[in-house]
């Protein structure tokens, strides 16, 4: 029997090492992207392997819609977004006017509830702890929010949180700053980045508008520093700032360009080192090293390409920030990319199956 059990074990052990060598690797994370379609909204799932490597996963219904084809049909950064502890995945359905909540069980997504956004044409979400914000885009544009119920795992409407931002004013995005104390949108229409102080009970202070140093602000995201590099497509470039504790956001580094077309998402290491700046009409990524202070300096106007009518749109870092992924519209794909230690970008593949129209990125 000792014989007997030894040999299964070798038998076993030889096998692992055999399914390894023809590549067979275990499932460390995974990406999600949402199909936006009109007949029907889903998030795409996609296995994400040991060496950045992405496998076609499932596909799961929010029970709301999109709003049809192209490219960028939300003209948004964070349509899709996962909690701190990837426990949560939050999906907008701008043709239904609400938002979908999942619970991630795997490699697989379990449906929780879905909710009215508190407005017209939900276009991204912001997530802090058990807040949550999202923007409507559409009608008179605004915010609401949202609190998470633990014990039930449901998003229910934050009563009275719901702030206009103004007809006109086209939002991009909104977000978090890095300590959850700040919420912030920007937007295109007016050259502004609007940011509310969060209160303790989740209710947002009076605005405060801050002149963007570019036109057309559009992807942002924040370090733990307090830094926040924003995205300018119509200079083509990425600025940064200095958010204060009252609120403001004092410039640090101005439009600094990348000679690329149509640089509409930006996003930002964990460790606030870097930042990538995704460039749809050129089909590049451009890197940027961030100091301590927030000065931006361009490393490599084209760390990245994506190819011959890509159309890269949005972009996700894992939470460790090991690897890049972009959403490609213009190929039906997601595309991936390490992310060395001096911030080079190299292409590790990536995945098909995305339909025209998608939009939105999170990986973990």
């Amino acid at each position: 029997m000792k014989k007997y059990a030894l040999s299964s074990f070798l038998q076993l052990g030889l096998a692992m090492i055999a399914s390894t060598q023809l590549g067979a690797q275990p499932n460390v994370g995974a990406v999600y992207t949402l199909s936006n379609q009109p007949t029907g909204n889903s998030v795409l799932a996609f296995r994400r392997g040991p060496g950045g490597t992405l496998t076609q996963g499932g596909t799961f219904a929010t029970g709301g819609t999109g709003i049809g084809t192209g490219n960028d049909p939300l003209g948004s950064q964070s349509a899709v977004a996962l909690d701190q502890s990837s426990r949560f995945l939050f999906a907008v359905n701008a043709g239904s006017n609400d938002v979908s909540t999942f619970a991630i069980d795997g490699d697989t997504l379990e449906f929780l509830n879905k909710v009215p956004s508190g407005g017209i044409m939900p276009v991204s979400i912001a997530v802090q702890g058990n807040l949550v914000y999202v923007l409507n885009a559409g009608g008179v544009p605004n915010v609401s929010g949202f609190t998470i119920d633990h014990r039930t795992n449901d998003l229910s409407p934050l009563p009275g949180s719901t702030r206009s931002l103004g007809q006109g004013v086209g939002p991009a995005e909104v977000s978090f700053s890095a300590d959850g104390e700040t919420l912030i949108v920007s937007e295109k229409g007016t050259q502004t980045i609007e940011t509310f102080n969060v209160n303790d009970d989740g209710y947002l202070a009076a605005p405060i508008s801050n002149h963007s140093s570019g036109a057309t602000p559009f992807g942002f995201q924040s370090t733990h520093r307090g830094i926040v590099v924003v995205s300018e497509a119509g200079p083509n470039a990425l600025s940064s700032y200095k958010l204060t504790e009252t609120g403001q956001l004092n410039l640090v580094t101005g439009s600094l360009k990348n000679g690329q077309a149509a640089t509409c998402w930006a996003v930002v290491t964990d460790d606030g080192r870097f930042a990538f700046s995704i460039n749809a009409g050129s089909g590049t990524i451009s890197s940027y090293a961030i100091a301590e202070n927030g000065t931006l300096t361009l490393l490599n106007a084209v760390a990245a390409t994506t190819g011959t009518g890509s159309v890269p749109t949005d972009a996700a870092l894992t939470h460790d920030s090991k690897f890049l992924y972009v959403r490609v519209g213009g190929l039906g794909q997601v595309l991936g990319f390490r992310v060395e230690d001096d911030g080079r970008l190299t292409p590790v593949g990536g995945a098909g199956g995305v339909p025209s129209g998608s939009q939105g990125i999170a990986a973990r």
